[in-house]
């Protein structure tokens, strides 16, 4: 038995006899996973030991820095003190539009640096790299052209399989589980968390409620300055992991928000409650259409406030705007003059030269 096998082999037992992972043990299974995969059976145990134990605030940590550290440097340190990432972690199925892509066009439109992080959807029809990809955009450049686009743009997108090497050791038992109806692991809440910028505020939806406190502790913990991690319950029933009008939604702050815990309403903000189906997207051509709807003023009015408050949380997130009120303000006016469709122009006109 090879040594990472050894290693996992002992603390899936440990799992199986009820006993949780201290932080060391967790960060020594993290390393051990990214190692490659000849010890693909006994990953496979652990993280279904892993989920069956339930994955404390402390082990989500541990792993979240080891595969933080084993990222790809895009060295963006001139821009992350102020930017910002705007994500969800995906499987509420809610089958919604692609929210915090479009509110991270209206932050970069008004020069809040945005460090986007994601890859294309392993659930939906449309992820973020889909949708970036269809607009224009190109998924895997140089690290100088990052540095270009934030210059240029206020704009960055890590392509995660571009920056996590170590996922390709993952992937295929991630893979496998899913086909073997274990599809939830640790890692499905670890994208939103080993953004590779490291950027120092964070929107961060959840699928879960009962992840949004713990989810908070670890943002803190990793050293983001401050942010919100937000779950949504639509009227209809279902889950989302946005803010949205077509239900309530609790909001846990973090950092300098540490203590904020608060179930927000859209009427107490000036927006209208929406059915679910206004926030429904569709395929990645479905989403490209609606993208312009919403820069020509004719998609559902529900869309376009849930984008707007969630453009206008995290104006207040990162510490751009005086309340969230603020920024929803701000977001509709960069809506509505026309900015986010002339920044969106020239984003398109840069990558097309990137290319």
């Amino acid at each position: 038995m090879r040594k990472g096998a050894h290693v996992l082999h002992r603390l899936t037992q440990k799992l199986i006899r009820s006993k949780r992972l201290s932080v060391g043990e967790a960060a020594t299974a993290a390393r051990a996973l990214a190692l490659p995969n000849e010890d693909f059976e006994e990953k496979k145990s652990f993280l279904i030991a892993l989920s069956n134990r339930g994955e404390p605030f402390s082990a989500v940590t541990a792993f979240a820095e080891i595969f933080r550290d084993l990222a790809r440097d895009p060295k963006v340190d001139l821009w992350r003190s102020a930017a910002i990432d705007v994500c969800g972690t995906g499987g509420d199925g809610s089958h919604s539009f692609n929210i915090s892509t479009f509110v991270s066009f209206i932050l970069a439109a008004e020069g809040v640096p945005v460090f986007k992080h994601g890859a294309r959807s392993n659930r939906s029809q449309c992820g973020s790299a889909d949708l970036l990809e269809a607009l224009g955009f190109k998924l895997d450049l140089e690290d100088a052209r990052i540095h270009a686009s934030l210059e240029a743009l206020s704009y960055a997108f890590f392509f995660a399989p571009a920056f996590h090497p170590a996922y390709s050791n993952i992937v295929p038992v991630r893979k496998a589980l899913g086909e073997e109806g274990h599809p939830w692991t640790i890692f499905n809440f670890l994208g939103p968390l080993i953004n590779p910028g490291r950027p120092a505020y964070q929107l961060l939806g959840m699928f879960d409620e009962k992840w949004l406190v713990p989810t908070a502790q670890t943002l803190a913990s990793l050293g983001l300055r401050r942010g919100l991690v937000v779950h949504g319950k639509p009227r209809e029933g279902g889950q989302m992991d946005e803010l949205t009008c077509s239900g309530a939604n609790r909001v846990v702050g973090f950092g300098e928000l540490e203590g904020f815990d608060e179930v927000w309403e859209p009427e107490a903000f000036g927006l209208k409650p929406c059915p679910q189906a206004d926030l429904a997207g569709g395929s990645v051509k479905d989403n490209v259409t609606l993208c312009q709807h919403i820069l020509e003023g004719k998609a559902p009015t529900g869309l376009v406030d849930t984008i707007l408050w969630n453009a206008g949380a995290s104006f207040w997130a990162a510490n751009k705007d005086v309340d969230v009120q603020a920024g929803i303000t701000r977001a509709r006016n960069a809506l509505e003059s026309g900015a986010v469709a002339t920044w969106l122009k020239k984003a398109q006109a840069f990558y097309t030269a990137a290319k």
